[in-house]
């Protein structure tokens, strides 16, 4: 399996900068109450000084979904609405050991981070633009086409497992009970997301490994070195 973006994302994108990970030997019995609360530490006192709106890392985003022709206000990167929602609710909702700490990393970091699991990706995943002829499945139970030449992560069966890039995740491909290897990507577009990235990916990787007896294997991602295979 390989994950990659298209060149005509790299090209639209140039300051795209990526981290991906896959680790195998997920379950969902692990205690992450004391990391997860050590990262939303860090996001909450950042959020004291100023809101999620001043941060680079979101503005960076809200630049990209403007470009891509989105109201950014109206449809706001996954990192955004997480920051969004704990600085109004300070909690957010538990889900999954796994989902819980790659949550709590996007808030401290402010950069969206996607978690799939492998078993429901047929062949390669690939950021690109939409044919509108792609199939995506809310975590309602719906289906989907995305538009056409919107961004999704699309898989080699036509499937959508996010819809417009970093705005929402597939029901299909969302970690669960029974999760046991997953493709971890984060993505940014502001000054210094190469080096931000490879701290998050870095920092996750050692965070997996006090938690779990995973394999994890790690990439960053540019358009120089554009791919990452994976042995799923």
């Amino acid at each position: 399996m390989q994950f990659s973006h298209s060149d005509a994302i790299w090209q639209a994108f140039p300051e795209l900068r990526a981290g991906a990970l896959y680790a195998d030997g997920i379950d969902a019995a692990a205690d992450v109450e004391e990391a997860v609360a050590s990262f939303r530490a860090i996001a909450g006192a950042r959020l004291a000084e100023a809101q999620e709106s001043e941060f680079p890392e979101i503005q960076a985003w809200r630049r990209g979904f403007s470009r891509m022709g989105l109201k950014p206000t109206q449809y706001r990167s996954a990192s955004e609405a997480l920051l969004r929602r704990f600085r109004q609710e300070c909690v957010l909702p538990r889900l999954h050991p796994l989902v819980d700490l790659c949550n709590a990393i996007s808030l401290a970091f402010a950069i969206p981070v996607a978690v799939f699991d492998t078993k429901e990706i047929a062949g390669d995943l690939q950021v690109r633009h939409a044919t509108g002829h792609e199939t995506y499945l809310t975590f309602g139970g719906q289906s989907e086409h995305p538009e056409p030449d919107e961004v999704i992560f699309a898989d080699g069966e036509g499937r959508a497992h996010a819809r417009r890039w970093t705005n929402r995740q597939s029901g299909l491909s969302a970690v669960r009970e029974t999760t046991r290897s997953v493709l971890i990507v984060a993505e940014a577009l502001h000054a210094g997301a190469g080096e931000d990235t490879a701290r998050l990916v870095a920092t996750l990787a050692e965070a997996l490994a006090r938690h779990w007896p995973v394999t994890v294997a790690t990439a960053a991602l540019s358009h120089a070195s554009s791919r990452f295979e994976l042995q799923a």
